[in-house]
């Protein structure tokens, strides 16, 4: 017999509903309500008038070169953040996941950076490769690579990538190690007493079993390096050299509160609100279809 808990109280499951409703109608229906009233007005940097243009403001973001050049900006930062980041990840559960001396201390170790600021991270990976008293830019130059972020675009681009990993890398790699533990030993020993070699038996089994992790990792990745990953960018290379790294929701704050252009920040606000729900939705509806539950 099936067991279920039933409410004898009408109103008792929206009670118990109420705080998160707050929360979600507070912190996410009104800003974005906000962001889009505020994206169809024209007003002045004081915010003592306004003046109501419709899509102007859109119409007039989809016209400047240097607007459309951050959706390319994007498009690459966070491919790379998503694809590097899962990547090394899975590399370091996977040896986590062995039977070695020393794991816990490994484990530990590989979880601390997700504890460290943002903002910390971006100065952190700054300070290793400033291009004059730097460890890491030291030995670039010994090599014979040219190495100043400040002038040179992709070496900045490199530097934010880097920083952006570093910091989600602990994330991605507490959800693959539990996704490996919690797959049954016997399935990869039966493979192994068939024949398969490791590599086979990853491929085959442990990496079809991660789908879900791995999907529902890919999503998060992909938000992340859409929002969470500005402190890094402004900590590091504040969008330049140029606008080499300015990427959407950075631009948003370099429009909004430096180039105090409020009806257009909004307008890019709302526009980067539609790419990340689009973007979502195309990964559950077509991704999550090659996922294995």
């Amino acid at each position: 017999m099936e067991k279920r808990v039933v409410f004898g109280h009408k109103t008792l499951p929206y009670l118990l509903l109420l705080p998160q409703l707050i929360i979600t109608v507070v912190f996410f229906f009104l800003p974005a309500g906000q962001a889009m009233w505020q994206s169809m007005r024209l007003e002045d940097p004081f915010g003592l008038s306004s003046q109501f243009v419709g899509l102007d403001n859109f119409m007039d973001l989809f016209s400047q070169q240097a607007y459309l050049d951050s959706f390319r900006v994007t498009a690459v930062f966070s491919i790379l953040v998503a694809g590097i980041g899962l990547g090394v990840s899975l590399v370091l559960a996977v040896m986590a996941d062995r039977v070695i001396r020393g794991s816990g201390l490994y484990k530990t170790l590989l979880i601390w950076p997700y504890a460290v600021a943002p903002a910390v991270v971006g100065v952190l990976w700054l300070f290793l490769f400033s291009p004059s008293v730097g460890i890491l830019a030291v030995a670039l130059r010994k090599s014979g690579v040219d190495w100043n972020p400040r002038l040179d675009g992709n070496q900045a681009m490199v530097l934010v990538i880097v920083a952006a990993v570093w910091k989600q890398v602990s994330y991605n790699f507490l959800f693959f190690l539990a996704g490996l533990q919690s797959i049954p030993r016997s399935l990869i020993e039966a493979a192994a007493i068939d024949g398969a070699s490791p590599a086979r038996r990853f491929w085959t089994i442990v990496f079809p079993l991660l789908s879900p992790t791995t999907f529902f990792l890919l999503v998060v990745n992909i938000i992340y390096a859409f929002f969470d990953t500005f402190a890094v960018i402004d900590t590091t290379t504040q969008g330049g050299p140029g606008t080499a790294t300015s990427i959407l929701v950075y631009k948003v704050y370099s429009d909004g509160f430096r180039g105090l252009d409020l009806g257009s920040s909004a307008a890019q606000s709302v526009v980067l609100m539609f790419i990340v729900v689009a973007l979502t939705v195309v990964q559950f509806r077509y991704v999550d279809r090659k996922v294995q539950y």
